[in-house]
């Protein structure tokens, strides 16, 4: 349960000005969390419930101690699972089920808080998550040339998918490190800051997405996700259909409170902040 405790996750939920902020934290810090295949279960759990959980309106995923996430735990996830075959079989699902499948398309805005390593297997589920602000001082890398794999699962699709080719190919080639500062110059995260001012920064984002209509953050992100990969008459087929679903499933009528305060009551301007909402429609 959402409520209850897991061996491998925590999960905290802020109350007062960020109520509706749920805090998943990956739980293996001396692991440097490190992915183990009951980590994999308990992410799936964990997203499940969070989905339909009243209290949450937007995550945050980030990492206990001093990492976010060193990627798949090589002893648990791989070398004793070699000689398993439906045990691996049960673990890669959940890896990929919750890190893209699940976490890609989440009805709720998403955000990586990247407060230390992430490496490898990490690096889906960073690109999965709507927004990801990281420290400066945060570490990345595919380091998996560097002993005798590729990056495999989901990784490499994950990273073609987020960044332009030549980066791609450079991280994955040649294993090279490199910092936070560097993550966002190749756009892997929206922005690096300070470490002394990750949670502020990530908490004020957070803030300003609580203020949003839900069902428009959830119906915006599918479509610009949706469309990135499709035809472009396809595209506007699409969006014109995805824009007729989501005002039949708004059920605050944001579209016509929005433009109402702007074209009647003149208290509104698009592009300064979202249209006012009462106190009923943010519960």
């Amino acid at each position: 349960m959402a409520n209850g405790s897991y061996e491998t996750v925590k999960i905290e939920r802020d109350s007062g000005p960020n109520a509706g902020l749920t805090w998943v934290i990956l739980n293996r810090p001396e692991k440097r969390n490190a992915m183990s295949p009951q980590l994999h279960f308990d992410m799936c759990d964990v997203l499940n419930e969070l989905e339909s959980d009243v209290q949450t309106r937007l995550l945050v995923l980030t990492g206990a101690g001093e990492a976010w996430c060193a990627g798949q735990d090589l002893k648990l996830y791989f070398r004793e699972l070699d000689n398993k075959p439906a045990e691996r079989a049960r673990a890669a699902w959940a890896s990929h089920y919750w890190r893209w499948q699940k976490l890609f398309t989440y009805p709720k805005p998403t955000i990586a808080m990247v407060n230390g390593f992430c490496f490898g297997g990490g690096f889906t589920q960073l690109i999965a998550c709507d927004f990801a602000i990281a420290a400066e001082d945060a570490k990345f890398g595919l380091s998996e040339v560097n002993w005798g794999i590729l990056p495999g699962g989901f990784v490499s699709k994950a990273l073609t998918d987020a960044l332009p080719l030549r980066d791609a190919v450079w991280l994955a080639m040649t294993g090279e490190t490199f910092d936070g500062k560097m993550a966002e110059k190749i756009r892997l995260v929206n922005k690096a800051v300070p470490r002394d001012k990750l949670r502020e920064e990530t908490i004020a984002l957070a803030q300003r997405l609580l203020k949003l209509n839900p069902e428009v953050l959830r119906a915006t992100k599918i479509a610009v996700k949706n469309v990135r990969s499709v035809p472009h008459e396809q595209a506007a087929d699409y969006l014109q259909a995805k824009s007729q679903e989501m005002r039949f499933q708004d059920k605050e009528g944001g579209r016509a409170k929005g433009m109402s305060q702007f074209l009647d009551d003149k208290s509104y301007r698009p592009g300064f902040g979202p249209y006012a909402r009462t106190a009923e429609q943010k519960a």
